[in-house]
C-alpha cells in the first residue's frame, strides 16, 4: 500500500491472493473497489451506493464463482479496512446499508 495515497484504505489477504481496498473519492465516497495490488486491473469487487444507502455488490469476472462463504468473508474484511478511515454516511432516509443490525448490500 502506498501511503501517499488518500484513497488507498488498507490491505489483507486470505492467505492465497493480496488484496488492497480503495476509496472512489478522500471526501464522502459513494463506493470502494477491492482488487489485487500485484495487478491493478484485477478488480475483485467494487461496492456502489455507500452514501445513497443503495448498496451494491458487483463482483470481478474472475472472481463470481467463488463460494459464498469466501464472497462474504472478503466483504466483510474488505467493509473493515473501508470504515477504518471513514465513518458510515448516514442514508437520508433514515438507513444506512443495514437492516436489523446487519449489513445489507444487493448483490
Amino acid at each position: 500500500m502506498e501511503p501517499s495515497d488518500p484513497l488507498l484504505r488498507g490491505e489483507f489477504t486470505d492467505g492465497r491472493s493480496n488484496f488492497a481496498v480503495r476509496a472512489s473519492s478522500v471526501d464522502a465516497p459513494d463506493s470502494f473497489q477491492v482488487y489485487v495490488p500485484e495487478r491493478r486491473a484485477d478488480i475483485v469487487l467494487i461496492v456502489s451506493g455507500l452514501t445513497s444507502g443503495a448498496m451494491h455488490a458487483t463482483w470481478g469476472e474472475g472472481w463470481r464463482g467463488f463460494s459464498s462463504e469466501w464472497k462474504v468473508w472478503l466483504e466483510d474484511t474488505a467493509f473493515r479496512h473501508f470504515y477504518r478511515v471513514t465513518k458510515p454516511a448516514p442514508h437520508p432516509k433514515g438507513g444506512n446499508g443495514y437492516r436489523d443490525g446487519i449489513r445489507f448490500c444487493d448483490g
